[in-house]
């Protein structure tokens, strides 16, 4: 199975000098109405990207928007995973990322020759596999899931079904605490998750005994036993927004505070771990795309996304799945 591709810009495009003077808001806006495009940008992005973006969200709720667009083109401001996931559901619709480095630990821990030879050891298991996967290992999977709805997910298996789920371990020990089952869970995790310091974490709460700590279900379990709730990350901003507590530390990719302090101006939302010179809390892969990148991204369209018909048939497969599960358990992303 031939993997997804992407059709590369020549050498110096993201190095391509831009005036200046030019108002990119307007320029973006302008070159969207033109060409009939659309950009989903994740909850991560930097905030200037969020403000020029069509739609705002987790994995789920950017799934189900790929899903639904009538755009010509999409632009993902995200991580390249997630731009393969609109292909996917998109064959006919041209689907272009910000920079085409902009990839994904998480994705990356699970090789997908690794991963076959795995899943080959544990052929009467199902394999649910979280959606911060390639297009590769979705092929390889029953059924995909996000942290919004890993729950409806695996409830929806018959409890004597075994159950391998790939690749983050960490969601895959919290969603075995949470359902009481012992999926197999492959050896994988995000880089900006299992960085938070469960120490720096404490010592932050002595100093704002007021504020709840919330976390996303990708931290370890140390993080986790010291939270006030869990969620994904639209879980977690609609928290922030329904709780009357004045002040939240916040312990997933720092992008979320962006939203978080708009739809509460009123409220204080604290990183874990505090802001400092290393900005461990931020996913430097996220962090590649800039606006001038997309601009220039939708002005050239590219770098696009390219994927194998015979491989983004069998990711869908999976995906579709997810889809009506989450369609049956009302979510939204």
């Amino acid at each position: 199975m031939v993997a997804a591709q992407t059709l590369l810009p020549e050498a110096g495009f993201l190095d391509k000098e831009i005036d200046p003077s030019l108002d990119l808001f307007a320029e973006i806006e302008k070159i969207k109405k033109q060409k009939n495009a659309v950009i989903l940008a994740h909850y991560y992005q930097e905030p200037d990207i969020q403000d020029v973006a069509d739609y705002i969200g987790d994995s789920l709720g950017l799934a189900q928007k790929a899903a639904k667009t009538d755009a010509d083109i999409i632009l993902f401001a995200g991580v390249h995973f997630m731009a393969e996931t609109a292909k996917i559901l998109n064959p006919s619709k041209k689907v272009i990322v910000p920079d085409w480095k902009a990839g994904c630990s998480l994705a990356d821990s699970a090789p997908p020759e690794l991963f076959r030879q795995f899943r080959a050891k544990h052929p009467d298991h199902l394999v649910i596999s979280y959606i911060n996967c390639t297009a590769e290992i979705k092929a390889q999977s029953d059924i995909i899931c996000t942290s919004s709805n890993a729950l409806a997910v695996i409830e929806s298996v018959p409890a004597d079904q075994p159950i391998l789920f790939a690749p983050d371990k960490n969601l895959g020990a919290y969603l075995n605490k949470k359902t009481g089952r012992n999926m197999l869970l492959w050896n994988g995790a995000c880089m900006v998750h299992e960085i938070f310091s469960r120490e720096k974490i404490i010592r932050l709460q002595h100093r704002h005994p007021e504020a709840l700590l919330i976390a996303h279900p990708e931290c370890e379990d140390a993080v986790l036993a010291l939270a006030d709730y869990i969620g994904s990350t639209t879980q977690l901003l609609q928290f922030s927004q329904s709780s009357p507590n004045p002040s939240f530390i916040v312990a997933t990719e720092s992008g979320i505070l962006h939203q978080m302090q708009k739809l509460s101006p009123d409220k204080t939302f604290i990183p874990a771990p505090p802001n400092n010179l290393c900005a461990c809390n931020d996913c430097p892969h996220m962090k590649l795309n800039t606006l001038e990148k997309v601009y220039l991204a939708l002005l050239y369209e590219i770098p696009e996304i390219q994927m194998d018909e015979t491989l983004r048939l069998a990711a869908k497969i999976p995906m579709d799945r997810m889809m009506e599960i989450s369609r049956m358990a009302g979510l939204v992303g």
